[in-house]
């Protein structure tokens, strides 16, 4: 794929990189990826991967912007109060790249809509904020054979994990969680609070496993969740297997496809 001179000065520090060059930056270029949620994971994989170059942006939020949004949620600025978080984030992204393409979807993603989303597009960061659309997301892109980089904050803590099930020998995200936790055992983000910059590194580096994804550089994590604990700075990683009895991608699945 060819560049444009100012396109080879704006990714001059890829292009450079022997992991990543020119090849790299095509792939970024060509990729299309949808980030579920434009709040505080969401903000950031937005614009990282805007300013990466990724060519085509989905993004898939049916909230406005609220003031207690903008401790952690930095694609919105306080004159976005009010507005809908996809038209807020999109702005913002262009505003750092104006040569990379926005796909808005103004929706709630359902079991209805699911599948069409996802299967417009290469790679899902998921960043929603609650586990009916998590465990929907994660098996939507299971059965559409797409790569999830998945991740979560509350407080001062955080989880990503990288899922690619179509690859052999790869765990799905029900290997991890094979059920929701009852609704009443989790508190929201409204209610245990998160720490602005947690969410911020969590969704820094949630962009960075897209990206190796798609450039095909580095170790996956695919196989593995990573746990960041900010008040240690502590980061660890844990294994994760493919279960036998998963009920999505096990020897005797009950979770089908409609």
């Amino acid at each position: 794929m060819d560049f444009t001179e100012p396109e080879l000065e704006r990714y001059a520090r890829h292009i450079v990189l022997r992991e990543v060059g020119g090849a790299g930056q095509s792939r970024f270029k060509a990729a299309r990826v949808l980030v579920v949620g434009a709040g505080g994971l969401g903000s950031p994989v937005i614009l990282y991967l805007a300013a990466a170059g990724v060519g085509t942006l989905g993004i898939v939020d049916f909230d406005v912007v609220s003031l207690s949004n903008l401790q952690r949620q930095v694609a919105h600025r306080t004159a976005d109060i009010g507005r809908f978080k996809t038209d807020s984030a999109a702005e913002a992204a262009l505003a750092i790249n104006p040569q990379v393409k926005i796909e808005k979807h103004r929706a709630r993603l359902t079991a209805d809509n699911a599948r069409a989303l996802v299967g417009g597009y290469d790679i899902v960061a998921d960043g929603s904020d609650n586990f009916a659309t998590r465990f929907l997301v994660a098996d939507t892109c299971f059965f559409a054979g797409k790569t999830l980089v998945s991740a979560a904050v509350s407080e001062f803590s955080g989880q990503l994990a990288t899922f690619k099930p179509h690859e052999k020998g790869r765990p799905c995200y029900r290997c991890l969680f094979p059920e929701p936790p009852p609704a009443d055992s989790m508190r929201s983000c409204t209610e245990a609070g998160v720490l602005g910059a947690a969410a911020g590194v969590i969704g820094t580096l949630q962009a960075l496993e897209v990206l190796k994804e798609i450039a095909g550089t580095g170790e996956s994590m695919a196989g593995r969740l990573l746990i960041y604990e900010a008040l240690e700075t502590r980061f660890r990683s844990v294994a994760v297997r493919p279960d036998p009895a998963c009920r999505l991608c096990g020897a005797n699945p009950s979770i089908r496809q409609d």
